[in-house]
């Protein structure tokens, strides 16, 4: 089954970890001051991070050194897959730049530690089903965010914590989002090029919003009014969706730079004892 994500905004984190997060790139890469290695900020290394992150935090180990690739903020989504079939597993990310070492840190574990849900503003997504929480604290900031689910959505079976015996059979694709530009309207976008997000007014009136990585209309075989009709019910609308509805909606394009790696990857490239952790 194909398994896609769609994206959630989040709230700037208290430091919770003694590692330091403005880390500057170390030598011997070719990261460039503007952060791109060869035009693209999406690398290999950001995966094999991630799988660091998650490896050391399965063992109980102490969390991994700061990475050498660039440390510039963007907004960002990891995704984890498992299996053959590539089983959505988790995805989760944000839409507010934020440094990459601690963005990547943050967001290789789907799965938080409970002291983490008063700070996060997350949401956990499948291809058919849209999950959602914010933050106690920032209500008043988090009106982009569909706030009609419960806290109790973020304890998902679906999404219960990864084990390590599933590491081997891990996948973990990140993407990097960039190019955010206003459309004219909700057709002024590309299937397979863009990603979209939507901010709409529900039935009472009050604004909601939802939105899709690239990937997933193509994944799903949706054109641009089927996407459309989609994000509206994730975002809550239960109502009729009428031309009118859909001209009246506000639509972000986006696109992403997408880079994906296995475990064998993993531990065949990246993974030593003088590198991970």
């Amino acid at each position: 089954m194909a398994s896609g994500c769609c994206g959630a905004k989040k709230q700037k984190l208290n430091n919770s970890t003694s590692v330091t997060c403005n880390g500057h790139p170390g030598t011997g890469t070719s990261v460039v001051p503007n952060g791109l290695v060869n035009g693209i900020v999406a690398q290999p290394e950001m995966g094999f991070f991630c799988f660091d992150v998650l490896y050391c935090h399965l063992h109980s180990l102490e969390a991994p050194k700061n990475p050498n690739f660039s440390n510039d903020p963007y907004p960002l989504f990891v995704t984890w897959e498992i299996g053959k079939d590539r089983r959505l597993r988790g995805c989760i990310g944000t839409f507010s730049a934020m440094n990459l070492h601690c963005g990547l840190r943050e967001y290789a574990i789907t799965s938080l530690p409970k002291q983490y849900l008063n700070q996060l503003l997350f949401q956990v997504f499948d291809p058919k089903n849209q999950i959602g929480v914010r933050t106690k604290t920032d209500r008043g900031r988090a009106k982009a965010v569909p706030d009609f689910v419960p806290p109790s959505a973020v304890r998902d079976s679906r999404f219960s914590p990864i084990t390590p015996d599933e590491l081997p059979r891990l996948r973990v694709a990140v993407s990097i989002l960039r190019h955010f530009e206003d459309a004219q309207d909700y057709l002024d976008w590309t299937v397979g090029v863009h990603g979209i997000r939507i901010e709409f007014l529900n039935e009472k009136g009050n604004r909601r919003s939802a939105t899709y990585l690239p990937e997933v209309a193509p994944e799903q075989g949706w054109d641009r009014i089927q996407t459309i009709d989609s994000l509206l019910r994730k975002g809550g609308f239960k109502g009729a969706v009428t031309p009118e509805l859909r001209r009246s909606i506000k639509l972000v394009r986006y696109q992403s730079e997408k880079v994906a790696v296995t475990y064998p990857e993993y531990v065949s490239n990246w993974r030593s004892p003088g590198r991970r952790c």
